[in-house]
């Protein structure tokens, strides 16, 4: 249920044109992993797994760029990334070969709402 809600938000919000926005077309994609900690280890037992898996080695990858990587208190890291559509099946396995006993993952498709919030912004002030 809970990804049927995040996909019906992401199709009706996830277009630009329905805000008036110009559509452009992009040779990357935006995703949000969420690097929950495995709260059965303390932060030295899951740096450790992240060392012995070589996690750092293959991720982020190569061909990605970070746009935000945040510490969430009581969740773990909140990364999201830039990369080329084909190239998710190298995030998956770096995810799946490197963090997997470390953190447990959550993906989700992501875009950036600040141009429509802006243009909203404007649209209310011009209203009022």
């Amino acid at each position: 249920m809970r990804y049927l809600v995040i996909t019906a938000l992401f199709i009706l919000c996830g277009n630009p044109n329905l805000y008036g926005q110009q559509h452009t077309t992009s040779d990357s994609t935006m995703i949000t992993i969420f690097l929950k900690h495995q709260q059965d280890k303390n932060l030295s037992e899951i740096k450790e797994k992240l060392r012995q898996s070589g996690f750092w080695q293959s991720f982020p990858p190569k061909s990605s760029r970070v746009v935000s990587w945040y510490v969430m208190m009581g969740i773990g890291q909140v990364v999201t990334l830039k990369l080329p559509p084909s190239d998710l099946r190298t995030l998956n396995l770096s995810i799946e070969k490197g963090a997997w006993g470390a953190f447990d993952t959550e993906f989700y498709p992501t875009y950036d709402f600040h141009a429509i919030w802006q243009d909203q912004q404007q649209q209310q002030k011009k209203k009022e």
